[in-house]
């Protein structure tokens, strides 16, 4: 059985070329880091390939290496800046695994002692709430260059 292609036209790859906003937190020559736009937590982020690939069955392996590598500097980030107790990190792959959106992603998103994740309701949180988490996560990045 055949995988189905990489869709260029998909929403991360649009972000990718700069045909839609986000709210990037970090990128690197491989990675970027955007804020999910439907957090399931305060400081919820998406780590994306710049390079296509469907998601983990067909991904290239540096590409791999590289997005989970920015993965955990997120994870360590993520844990400063929102004093978190843990990070939860979910990658999922094909419509019944869960997967959404078909371009390689990894959720990236701090956690609380007894604070459940938020559900995922499929409306966008709001943009000034975005933003703040987003300058937070970026002037923790700076503090540690």
């Amino acid at each position: 059985m055949t995988s189905p292609s990489y869709d260029t036209q998909n929403i991360f790859a649009k972000i990718l070329r700069g045909e839609l906003p986000s709210e990037t937190v970090y990128e690197d020559e491989n990675t970027v880091v955007i804020m999910d736009i439907m957090p399931r937590a305060d400081g919820h982020v998406l780590v994306l390939p710049k390079n296509g690939s469907r998601n983990i069955l067909d991904i290239e392996p540096t590409d791999l290496t590289n997005v989970i590598m920015t993965a955990q500097k997120m994870a360590r980030i993520l844990k400063e800046a929102f004093s978190a107790d843990g990070i939860t990190i979910h990658q999922f792959n094909e419509g019944a695994g869960g997967q959404m959106v078909f371009h390689t992603h990894f959720h990236v998103i701090p956690r609380t002692e007894g604070v459940p994740l938020q559900p995922h309701t499929g409306e966008m949180a709001d943009s000034e709430i975005l933003k703040a988490n987003a300058e937070k996560i970026r002037s923790t990045i700076a503090a540690q260059v």
